[in-house]
């Protein structure tokens, strides 16, 4: 128990006894050395206690500021975004993803070299000298298309807590939001222009002449029914989205949904419904779908093929069982084709690659936003492929309701 004991301590002992003994040879009375004695003891232990309080807190400030150990780097490794541990200028910890997105080199290095983007320096600069910042955005930390927002916090002394939140698709998807509603506006408000202008026309003096008044009710039906068409394709976008996380879970017999399509489109398109062409698999697997988005996903293709096909030539549409449980779906044209550049962009809501083509053919740009929507929400895949000057095809991958009928 005395091995405990350090030179300060023995050296406080000594006075304590020192002390007792000074004050009986004054006093001539034991009690008296006995009280001074118990005095100093409990004055001594008191102040060792203190003294040992003192050391632990230390011992804690210390550990605190010490350099980042395994524990506090198996921490942030376990989050996912990125983020540094940085003290003064220096990176003293990258988690994981840091590692990823920075090089696994940035540990170690000057923030202004690890980070390399003048925003993020600038706005370390600022923290560095206790300013409190917000949040900022980074563009193109990573790759050009890449967005970051960078957040910081101040620890103790000249430390700081670095994290980068991955913003790339939240800002596409305002991006697309943004983008769709100037489209749609767009798309209604020129049919809307043509209606007003042609019925201000009729209502002056060209109403009279029973063939202007004719032609010009003529264009203002037909520029209705082409909001009518882009208003019903907008509704069937927005349901078809509203219920992409809800599987279907209805029976549908493909073979017998294609015969209805193509004798409804029979009469249209001045007549190229007779170039239709069906070659269904006899005993063809019934899916698992959504009857009225799988007809409107057949009304869409086949359209398609109707009014870019050349005049005459056929168009053909397959239906046959496929590997892994799958139906295929294959509509094709004998048509001008599409270049290679435009086939990434076909699905996306309004693009087209002929516009005022597109437009006089009655097309609201949305009928392949819909194939694609209609065929996520079937869990299926969808393929374009097209060679100008010969044609395009497009292949559906559908799921049968029971695949054990196909791989037997």
């Amino acid at each position: 128990m005395l091995d405990g004991i350090t030179p300060r301590g023995w050296l406080a002992a000594g006075i304590v006894a020192v002390t007792a003994m000074t004050a009986y040879a004054l006093s001539g009375d034991w009690q008296v050395a006995t009280v001074s004695l118990a005095g100093g003891l409990v004055a001594l232990l008191a102040a060792s206690q203190m003294r040992e309080e003192r050391e632990a807190e230390a011992a804690a400030l210390a550990r605190e500021t010490a350099v980042p150990g395994p524990a506090i780097e198996v921490a942030i490794d376990a989050i996912i975004e990125p983020v540094l541990l940085i003290e003064g200028t220096r990176v003293a910890l990258a988690n994981r993803a840091a590692r990823t997105l920075l090089g696994d080199h940035v540990a170690g290095e000057d923030v202004r070299t690890a980070i390399r983007h003048p925003a993020a320096v600038a706005y370390l600069a600022e923290l560095a000298n206790g300013k409190a910042q917000p949040p900022i955005e980074l563009v193109g930390l990573g790759g050009l298309s890449q967005r970051w927002e960078m957040r910081a916090s101040a620890l103790d002394g000249h430390r700081r807590l670095v994290q980068l939140i991955d913003r790339t698709d939240s800002h596409a998807a305002e991006k697309m939001r943004v983008d769709f509603v100037a489209n749609a506006s767009h798309e209604l408000r020129t049919p809307l222009a043509s209606i007003i202008g042609y019925v201000e026309t009729l209502a002056d003096e060209a109403g009279e002449d029973p063939d202007i008044r004719a032609r010009f009710l003529r264009i203002v039906l037909d520029e209705a029914k082409r909001i009518e068409r882009l208003v019903e394709d907008l509704m069937s976008l927005s349901r078809i989205e509203a219920d992409k996380f809800r599987p279907p879970s209805d029976t549908v017999d493909l073979g017998e949904l294609i015969d209805d399509v193509a004798a409804a489109l029979a009469g249209a398109h001045n007549g190229r419904g007779r170039d239709i062409t069906l070659h269904v698999t006899p005993g063809l697997p019934m899916l698992t779908g959504d009857a009225v988005q799988l007809s409107q996903l057949l009304h869409n293709l086949i359209g398609n093929a109707m009014k870019y096909g050349r005049p005459g030539t056929p168009i053909r549409v397959e239906a046959a069982p496929a590997a892994a449980g799958m139906v295929r779906l294959v509509v094709a044209d004998q048509g001008d084709g599409i270049a290679a550049d435009h086939l990434p962009r076909l699905t996306e809501r309004f693009y087209r690659v002929d516009a005022g083509r597109s437009r006089s053919l009655g097309g609201t740009g949305l009928g392949l936003a819909i194939v694609k929507h209609v065929v996520e929400r079937h869990r299926g895949r969808l393929d374009i492929a097209s060679i100008v000057g010969e044609g395009t095809r497009v292949t559906v991958m559908l799921r049968a309701a029971d695949p054990a009928v196909i791989l037997s």
